[in-house]
């Protein structure tokens, strides 16, 4: 047994189930376990602030409030647009899009509501303004490359 523990520079294994206040259960993933660069900026702040010092085998329910998750639901995020923006692709509520800015990045929106003229669309992440409830087991810590450091990224 491993006497690792996870911090900045490990690649950590971790297998989770993540609720919403309601109960409900959201994601999980038992038997396939997410592996990432701790300390990388891969998982939400909350997470991995959570998870500093775990051992393996070892499980932790972790409460994540909005502003170390998502961020708060904003208003503002929501906007409509015009139908003909979307040409002729077909659309529907729920359906992921991203909107390239001219910078190099793009943001995710959702679209929330279609009409014949226009479109109401969220900038908001799907968990933005949630308290998220994980409860999460380490099933495995290494020491990261010197590649993997110098990319920020687990190399599998």
């Amino acid at each position: 047994m491993s006497d690792q523990k996870v911090e900045k520079n490990k690649v950590v294994s971790v297998e989770y189930t993540l609720r919403l206040d309601s109960g409900e259960v959201i994601d999980e993933n038992p038997g396939d376990p997410i592996v990432y660069l701790h300390g990388a900026g891969q998982l939400i702040p909350g997470l991995e602030k959570g998870m500093e010092g775990m051992s393996i085998g070892e499980e932790k329910d972790i409460v994540v409030p909005p502003t170390e998750a998502y961020g708060e639901f904003d208003e503002n995020a929501i906007q409509e647009i015009p139908r003909s923006a979307f040409g002729d692709n077909p659309i529907e509520v729920g359906m992921k899009f991203y909107a390239d800015f001219g910078d190099g990045n793009s943001v995710p929106f959702y679209i929330k509501e279609v009409g014949e003229e226009s479109v109401v669309v969220d900038f908001n992440h799907p968990l933005a303004g949630q308290t998220l409830h994980f409860h999460v087991k380490i099933v495995g810590i290494r020491d990261a490359t010197a590649e993997e450091i110098d990319h920020g990224h687990v190399h599998q």
